[in-house]
């Protein structure tokens, strides 16, 4: 729930203001939040061999972590499950075992086709956010308690960037120089 805390002075803001000061609505801040998730973590799924889909570092504190093919699946599943939290829909998708997405993910096509398809919802959920809804209280995904609508689309960015950085770490990990980082 501490998590959520970061969201609250921006939802202050917005609500009282329903636009930032360059004349954005509440949609269009969420929106471009999604598109610097889709900006960086996409090209980085797209970056990595399929080859190198099945890697997990084994050297050092990483007994039992994700693959990489798991990191990408798994930022999707919960893109798609906040995403539905704040449209207040059914999730579209499986989340499958641990989250990771649904279990006839197989090939990195499938991944990265997994991960633009809970993108493309998230522009959606996104998109609905007004600043007289922003606030409105939904059932957590995550547990039993309600939680406001806008930190389930808030959820997006900063859950997406946590995987983004064990992603990068598995790239690097493999030669590959993630596409934000080129020159």
């Amino acid at each position: 729930m501490l998590k959520f805390a970061f969201a609250l002075p921006l939802i202050a803001v917005c609500a009282a203001f329903g636009a930032d000061r360059h004349g954005s609505s509440v949609a269009e801040i969420y929106d471009r939040e999604v598109g610097m998730v889709e900006h960086e973590v996409l090209p980085l799924a797209e970056a990595m061999p399929a080859d190198k889909y099945g890697f997990a570092p084994s050297h050092g504190e990483f007994k039992g972590v994700r693959t990489f093919a798991q990191q990408v699946g798994h930022v999707a599943a919960v893109i798609y499950v906040v995403s539905a939290a704040a449209l207040g829909e059914k999730n579209p998708s499986e989340t499958g075992p641990k989250e990771n997405g649904p279990a006839a993910l197989k090939s990195k096509e499938d991944y990265v086709k997994y991960l633009k398809d809970a993108l493309v919802y998230a522009h959606k959920a996104a998109k609905s956010l007004t600043a007289e809804n922003l606030t409105d209280m939904v059932p957590s995904p995550f547990g039993t308690q309600q939680v406001p609508r806008v930190s389930m689309a808030a959820t997006v960015g900063w859950h997406s960037f946590d995987h983004y950085g064990q992603m990068v770490v598995y790239a690097r990990m493999n030669g590959i120089v993630p596409p934000a980082s080129r020159q």
